[in-house]
C-alpha cells in the first residue's frame, strides 16, 4: 500500500539521508510536523498518513508487518533507497517492525515514546467514546464537535489534536478497524536484533517506555539508547520540541562523525 505523503525538500542539501515521520495512533502526516520543521534544513521529509488514517487507503488489515510492508512500498513508490525513520507511538512500533521486513532500507531509527512490546492496555477507550459520540450526532462543525468530546475527555490537548483529523463532518479515521484491530496495535511480536544504534526518546511522566520493558527492548535493539526528557508525557514531542530535536540531532550527528 503506498501511503498518502507530504514531501518536503532540504532547504540546504547535505549528503544526508532523508528521513520519515510516522504519526501514532488517530494522528495524521501533521503530528510531527514540528520535527520535519527543524529537519527540512538539511535533510528531505517524507510525512506519511499511515493506512486507516488521514488520505491513505483503508484496510481491514491493522498489524505493524502491515504497516510495516506500507512503509517499504511507499519508499519504493518514492524512489528512496534508504531513509531515517523517526515514528512516534504505533508509528515507532511500525518502523521497528521494518527492522524485520528491509532492514536494509533504515539508516538510523528513532522511537519516540514507545516500546516493542505487548502493552495489554486499552488506554483509547474514552477517544473511541468520544470520537463515536460526535459521529452519532451528526455535526459538521469542529466548535460542535469539540462540546460533545469535553463531555467525555477532559484534556484539552487530545481533543484539538483529535480535531485536525475531522473535516467536513467525518472523521479520517477508518474507526471500526482501529476498533476492532485495536490488540493488534497495542501488541506486538518480536524482531530479531536489530545491531545498528537507535534512538529511544521517551517523556519522563509517560508509561510507555519504563525499566520494565528494558529486557525485552534490548533483546531486539541491543545498540539502543534511551534519553529522557523529563517533565513530560506521551506527547514529549509536542510538549517539549526544543529538548526531543536536541536529542534526535545529537543521534544523527554521531553517524555523520
Amino acid at each position: 500500500m503506498k501511503l498518502n505523503t507530504r514531501a518536503l525538500t532540504a532547504q540546504h542539501p547535505h549528503n544526508n539521508s532523508p528521513v520519515v515521520l510516522v504519526h501514532g495512533l488517530f494522528g495524521s502526516q501533521d503530528n510531527l510536523g514540528i520535527l520535519a520543521r527543524d529537519l527540512v534544513q538539511d535533510h528531505d521529509v517524507l510525512q506519511v498518513d499511515m493506512r486507516n488514517h488521514g488520505l491513505s487507503p483503508r484496510s481491514d488489515e491493522m498489524n505493524y508487518p502491515a504497516m510495516a510492508q506500507d512503509l517499504r512500498d511507499t519508499l519504493d513508490a518514492h524512489q528512496i533507497e534508504k531513509a531515517t525513520f523517526i515514528g512516534h507511538s504505533m508509528g515507532g512500533k511500525a518502523v521497528m517492525a521494518l527492522t524485520a521486513l528491509a532492514p536494509e532500507r533504515i539508516d538510523q531509527l528513532v522511537a519516540i515514546d514507545i516500546a516493542p512490546v505487548n502493552y495489554n492496555v486499552r488506554r483509547h477507550d474514552e477517544i473511541f467514546a468520544a470520537i463515536n459520540a460526535v459521529s452519532e450526532a451528526h455535526i459538521t462543525t469542529r466548535q460542535q464537535a469539540t462540546a460533545i468530546m469535553r463531555e467525555v475527555i477532559n484534556e484539552e490537548g487530545v481533543i484539538q489534536f483529535l480535531l485536525k483529523s475531522f473535516a467536513d463532518g467525518e472523521w479520517r479515521f477508518n474507526v471500526p478497524v482501529l476498533w476492532d484491530q485495536y490488540s493488534q496495535i497495542v501488541g506486538w511480536e518480536n524482531v530479531p536484533a536489530w545491531e545498528k544504534p537507535a534512538l529511544f526518546v521517551r517523556g519522563g511522566n509517560s508509561p510507555y517506555v519504563t525499566e520494565a520493558y528494558r529486557e525485552a527492548l534490548l533483546a531486539q535493539f541491543p545498540q539502543a539508547r534511551a534519553h529522557v526528557i523529563a517533565g513530560a508525557g506521551h506527547w514529549v514531542h509536542a510538549e517539549k520540541p526544543d529538548a526531543v530535536m536536541r536529542a534526535i540531532r545529537r543521534y544523527l550527528a554521531e553517524k555523520a562523525n
